[in-house]
């Protein structure tokens, strides 16, 4: 039977993967090769893509309208589990194995895979404190009264100073949410995917990816958050298509920023 190790991993001595330098040509490299992951195997992605707006249609559907938008933004925060299976499809494709839809199920047989889920219950964590955060700012601007329409819920948000005050803080608070996502989950994921490292190995060095790359990083993020806002402009729809080829690009970000070779 297989050990699973949460903390530390097997070994008594944790071992702490070196990071490298990256530039903004590494983020074009990593989202061409994610592309090229997508377009190799698009039946396999697009059965696995449909899931993500089947997902986001669901969230939204019957919540209330000043959660809508926390919704929709708090979707990046746990994106980097959601896409678990496409690290795993595109680990498999680089190491000339099945890539068929189903071996994004292979991670459940991951030697890491109570690490992997004990970090996704972390940003879910996350994701709930934002979304509570959102609608207690909701409430202390506007009353715990919901708005009667979509219309009159614009109409206050764009029309009214509680309204502005509501988009600054919101903005300023959920841009605190995704740096701290992003620093603990950039590269953790695959990490964890591929080494049995533990999760407190796998945050640090995706931290320290961070802080290595400021700027390169805060780029990343950029471009995953307006990904995701065309995907869901495009009704939903376009989740299918954005999500995989970000989780694919994610995984060859990760082969650019850590070490193929742990450190002796």
């Amino acid at each position: 039977m297989p050990e699973f190790h949460v903390i530390v991993g097997p070994g008594s001595t944790p071992v702490h993967p070196s990071v490298r330098k990256i530039e903004p040509a590494d983020l074009k490299d990593s989202l061409a090769k994610g592309m090229e992951d997508f377009l190799t195997m698009p039946s396999s992605l697009v059965f696995l893509g449909l899931i993500y707006p089947i997902v986001g249609i669901g969230l939204i559907a019957g919540s209330p309208l000043p959660l809508v938008f926390p919704l929709m933004s708090g979707f990046t925060l746990v994106g980097p589990f959601a896409a678990i299976g496409l690290y795993e499809i595109s680990r498999c494709r680089e190491l000339g194995l099945d890539t068929s839809w189903k071996n994004a199920f292979g991670v459940m047989r991951s030697h890491s895979i109570l690490p992997i889920l004990s970090l996704g219950l972390l940003l879910l964590a996350i994701f709930a404190c934002w979304e509570f955060t959102a609608h207690a700012l909701y409430v202390s601007l506007f009353g715990p009264t919901p708005p009667d329409s979509f219309t009159r819920f614009i109409g206050d948000v764009l029309s009214t100073p509680q309204g502005w005050k509501l988009i600054g803080f919101g903005t300023a608070i959920g841009f605190i949410f995704a740096v701290m996502v992003l620093s603990i989950s950039v590269v953790s994921f695959p990490l964890l995917l591929e080494r049995d490292v533990g999760v407190p190995i796998a945050v640090q060095t995706s931290v320290k990816a961070v802080l290595t790359n400021p700027f390169t990083m805060a780029l990343w993020g950029l471009i995953v958050a307006a990904v995701l806002a065309v995907g869901f402009m495009l009704l939903f729809v376009g989740l299918a298509v954005a999500v995989p080829i970000l989780g694919h690009s994610t995984w060859h970000l990760y082969r650019r920023v850590v070490d193929r070779v742990a450190p002796v």
